[in-house]
């Protein structure tokens, strides 16, 4: 008899231990369908108007710091691809309005060290090199993350989460790279985003990449160019 209640201690306590680390990324997702458009363009006025509820968001982040040992990888992947954006949006906000995220602390927002998750204080370049690429080795969060430029892969219009972590990326890796506004794809000759570029460590060979995402036979010698970078921030049309 001790045993089994032992044994169902221990079963009740693993099961809570579960539960804790799956938090939920609801009210960000709310946040993003009423405030980022099917195309990726963000409605900063509006994230203005309910900065409040995403403080609230941003609090559940910096309470629950993914842990390896209770938190599945994807849940933790979609956690920190959440917050990645989550903490660039209000970034964006706490000066807005801008024109472009460049406006922020003299261009270098990116390796300034505030967001408070836990213990630890991040960056968002942190976040994004530190954590996800050398934790994940998973190229196609560079179309997930979004960085509130033009030319950055829109974001997406709802949270990411573990149980459609994978139809997500997918979908994202693919809309991007087959959109002529962020890269002309042709059989002998590719004009690609500067994301390409900067990551090429994490693309491998970026004809054979690129490949399996469009319905273009790429060459694997096709040559290949860069498009400018558009710095203008991501909002909607005023």
């Amino acid at each position: 008899m001790k045993i089994k209640l032992s044994l169902s201690f221990l079963i009740c306590l693993i099961t809570a231990l579960v539960v804790q680390a799956q938090i939920s990324h609801q009210v960000f997702d709310e946040l993003l369908q009423k405030h980022v458009s099917q195309t990726g363009r963000v409605n900063y006025k509006g994230f203005k108007a309910d900065e409040a509820k995403l403080d609230k968001y941003l609090t559940v982040l910096k309470t629950n710091h993914p842990d390896k040992k209770t938190w599945s990888k994807d849940e933790r992947l979609s956690y920190w691809i959440n917050a990645y954006n989550a903490f660039t949006i209000k970034a964006i906000l706490e000066e807005y309005p801008i024109q472009s995220i460049t406006e922020l602390a003299d261009g270098n927002i990116w390796d300034v060290k505030w967001i408070k998750i836990g213990t630890n204080t991040y960056s968002l370049n942190g976040i994004e090199h530190e954590i996800i690429r050398t934790n994940f080795k998973e190229p196609r969060i560079h179309f997930a993350v979004n960085c509130a430029a033009n030319s950055c892969p829109p974001l997406l219009n709802q949270a990411y989460n573990a149980a459609n972590l994978e139809q997500q990326l997918q979908e994202q890796a693919t809309a991007f790279i087959n959109n002529r506004n962020y890269n002309v794809l042709g059989p002998n000759d590719l004009v690609l985003s500067k994301i390409f570029e900067w990551y090429a460590d994490d693309f491998g060979s970026l004809q054979a990449y690129v490949n399996p995402f469009t319905r273009i036979r790429i060459a694997p010698n096709a040559s290949i160019t860069f498009a400018p970078y558009d710095w203008s921030l991501n909002q909607v049309n005023k």
